[in-house]
């Protein structure tokens, strides 16, 4: 994998109390360019998030170890360390700008690929706010070679 990189980021979250999905709303999909590097076995991808509405930047450091644990560490105008390990549940504070919060997840499954150009990463989780059932989510990643068709 180079070191240039885009990562497609989409999500999906059906709503515990209301049943809504992202169907039902607008749908999380992003693709960004950022940058790769492998150090003792671990794969991380960097890149900066901007926030529509609002001055500055999150910086995101995704963090993947083997096929059990992916890490989201942001910085800036948020702040987070969230960690999905599969059927394991992980607490984290979630700094906002309108205030921080007790954030849960509870990965129930997980799945990670990686080949020479391409890191795929699909996570179902369970979301909790300050120990309130929020939302079960799903999430998939697809990190490639700036210039690979990653659907190839």
């Amino acid at each position: 994998m180079t070191k240039d990189v885009l990562v497609s980021i989409s999500g999906m979250h059906m709503d515990v109390v209301s049943g809504m999905t992202d169907a039902d709303n607008e749908p999380i999909e992003v693709v960004t360019p950022a940058s790769y590097y492998c150090k003792n076995g671990k794969h991380y991808v960097i890149y900066d998030e901007v926030v529509e509405g609002m001055t500055g930047t999150i910086k995101n450091k995704i963090k993947i170890t083997g096929t059990d644990s992916v890490e989201i560490m942001k910085t800036g105008i948020s702040n987070a360390h969230m960690v999905f390990e599969k059927n394991k549940k992980n607490l984290t504070y979630y700094q906002t700008p309108y205030g921080q919060m007790l954030v849960g997840v509870n990965t129930r499954n997980m799945e990670i690929n990686v080949t020479d150009d391409n890191i795929g990463v699909s996570v179902d989780y369970e979301l909790d706010i300050n120990h309130e059932p929020l939302a079960d989510c799903k999430i998939k990643m697809e990190i490639y070679s700036k210039g690979s068709d990653p659907f190839s």
